[in-house]
């Protein structure tokens, strides 16, 4: 190994909330804050290839996220700044206005801080993003450059997007949290999309805090989100963050997979769970046998049918400008029957409506957010498939460090639960994340 970039301390790994807990005590520090950020990203970028663009005005704003730099993934749209999608066909597109959420942020006072890498339109076309613990590895997809930037402590909240697992996979590649809320929670007004029935947006971390912080600020709904459903409003104190649930009664679903999943996530999994255990929390186990069963058929169905709706006029008029990898998700796509469609939509509606019986009792759901650690090489992003029923149902999901695997790469641990129950869900992960204890801190990124 060579070329190492050592982050500066504290900032490489701080979170949110601290960071605007110590901006009120010393006002040049959220005036440099973001300024340091930019400085270290330029010295990192060139390995890491997280940002698709970078800022050229990080100068910090007053409101409730003033001084705090977030970066976008890139199939969200600014106004300031190039949104690619990950295509060459928009690689010069600079949209007339901000999606929602940038909006939103601006209006809160964030600093729009770049975009970042995404797979092309966020399906499984990756883009040059490497894992900030191995750049011989993947950092997932599609959100890849979200990941690695919170992950190298190069920003400390991030915009991502899921349609499967493309926020909780890539969290737990690179040791980050991952938060996807409920369908509809946050107006996609803006994302490109991929598949309307499925696509959330969602954040990258360092606590879960920051998370729920987050959420407290950008849950919303829009005219122009026909999917929008509100979330019961609350607040995030910066000193307390969320109170956390203790002693939480939780669900644990292996599903009929576990048994491909590398022997270090099991372990790493299943002493989680005896510390949660011994932590008072009561653990059963559930087979969600159904859910399990019908997601993956069910979910990859409306995917294709809704994606190739979206993408057979951009292959026709621009065939040479797209992956062999989009025109064969939209050959099977246009393979799917509209029986199949309805059918699949069928189901999804019944398995939404029976997971809050099948949950009844319990406060959340653990499970596993990945197979192991992130693949070795940059053409695949990883299987999604533990992430999935929870996208297909709607449902919150949190990605939490959890330890690392064979090749020093992170593992995580998922948790999840009933739709629009994310508060809920939010508070149980921050007694988890206290219990755990597990902190990854910061990759020292090297060229191989």
């Amino acid at each position: 190994m060579s070329d190492h970039f050592v982050l500066p301390t504290p900032q490489a790994g701080a979170g949110v909330l601290e960071l605007l807990r110590q901006f009120p005590a010393d006002p040049a520090a959220a005036a440099s804050y973001s300024a340091e950020c930019l400085k270290k990203t330029q010295a990192i970028e060139p390995q890491l290839k997280a940002f698709e663009y970078l800022p050229r005005d990080v100068t910090a704003k007053t409101g409730p996220l003033g001084g705090i730099p977030v970066a976008i993934k890139d199939i969200i749209a600014t106004s300031d700044m190039p949104t690619t999608n990950g295509s060459a066909i928009y690689r010069d597109h600079v949209p007339a206005s901000d999606a929602w959420v940038v909006e939103r942020l601006r209006n809160l006072g964030a600093t729009i801080f770049g975009k970042t890498v995404s797979t092309e339109f966020a399906w499984r076309h990756p883009g040059p993003t490497v894992n900030p613990w191995n750049p011989a590895h993947t950092p997932g997809g599609s959100s890849s450059g979200s990941a690695a930037a919170v992950a190298a402590g190069l920003v400390p909240l991030a915009l991502g997007t899921q349609t499967l697992g493309s926020v909780i996979r890539p969290a737990a590649f690179n040791g980050v949290v991952g938060f996807k809320p409920s369908f509809g929670a946050i107006p996609r007004v803006g994302v490109h999309p991929l598949s309307p029935s499925l696509d959330h947006v969602g954040f990258f971390a360092r606590r879960v805090d920051d998370a729920a912080f987050a959420l407290s600020l950008l849950a919303g709904t829009s005219e122009g989100d026909m999917h929008g459903r509100p979330l019961p409003g609350f607040v995030v104190d910066i000193n307390q963050g969320i109170a956390p649930l203790a002693r939480p009664r939780l669900a644990v679903a292996r599903f009929a997979k576990w048994e491909r999943a590398e022997a270090e996530q099991k372990a790493v999994f299943e002493a989680a769970v005896d510390k949660l255990r011994g932590a008072g929390a009561v653990i059963e186990d559930i087979a969600l046998t159904e859910l399990d069963a019908v997601h993956w058929d069910a979910i990859t169905t409306i995917m294709l049918s809704e994606a190739t709706t979206i993408f057979s006029g951009l292959i026709a008029r621009y065939p040479d400008r797209v992956s062999d990898v989009m025109k064969s998700h939209v050959e099977s796509g246009r393979a799917k029957t509209a029986m199949e469609y309805l059918a699949a939509k069928a189901a999804q509606a019944a398995r939404q409506k029976a997971l809050a019986a099948e949950l009844d009792g319990f406060d959340a759901v653990l499970t596993l957010p990945a197979f192991g650690e992130a693949p070795r090489g940059l053409d695949w992003t990883g299987d999604a498939e533990y992430c999935a029923p929870w996208t297909f149902v709607g449902a919150p999901a949190v990605s939490l460090p959890a330890g690392f695997g064979r090749n020093g790469l992170p593992l995580g641990l998922q948790i999840t639960g009933r739709t629009r129950d994310d508060v809920h869900i939010l508070r149980v992960a921050k007694w988890v994340e206290a219990v755990l204890a597990f902190d990854p801190g910061v990759p020292l990124l090297a060229s191989r």
